[in-house]
């Protein structure tokens, strides 16, 4: 696992469109999928590599006005240290390295990123998505209920909101 850079993005839109083939995500195709894995403003991103390939990819994000899952941590009344907020984002596997827990270390990097800066990182998936699903919960993600999130100008969805586990909780490890 490391910081994702420029030189990287040609390899992440490779295993996105294989995720996208295989899964649907992203939902709707970016016009320009490189641009599109760029995080806005001061956002970071990590790539997960094997055998010197990319395998997976995160960023984490400042939250937009309009998202769903940051406004449902903050009616909940979070603690004071964790009004702050940041978004997963952008988090991908490749097909053929499923089942190797990218997606749960990639999860925990952005989590303690989060955490480390005084925030914590709260996620949306649409409601379809099984599997992800699965590996939020199986990892301790706290559900924070359902809303309507707009994807795009002609994109409505439901999704499901989640906010990391407890400081405290292993899930937040790096390692297996």
């Amino acid at each position: 696992m490391r910081a994702r850079d420029e030189s990287d993005l040609a390899a992440c839109v490779a295993v996105l469109r294989a995720v996208h083939l295989a899964d649907g995500y992203p939902v709707d195709w970016p016009a320009d999928p490189a641009d599109w894995l760029r995080p806005d403003g001061d956002g970071r991103a990590w790539v997960a590599e094997r055998a010197g390939r990319i395998v997976g990819h995160v960023s984490l994000v400042r939250p937009a006005p309009d998202d769903v899952a940051p406004g449902l941590l903050r009616r909940r009344g979070p603690a004071p240290a964790e009004r702050a907020v940041s978004v997963v984002s952008r988090l991908f596997v490749d097909p053929a390295a499923r089942g190797l827990r990218v997606g749960a270390l990639l999860l925990a990097r952005a989590a303690r990123t989060a955490h480390a800066d005084g925030a914590r990182a709260v996620l949306d998936v649409v409601t379809t998505d099984t599997a992800a699903i699965a590996l939020y919960e199986r990892l301790g993600w706290e559900f924070l209920g359902t809303g309507q999130q707009r994807w795009g100008p002609d994109l409505l969805v439901t999704v499901r909101c989640y906010a990391a586990p407890a400081a405290s909780r292993s899930s937040l490890r790096e390692t297996p």
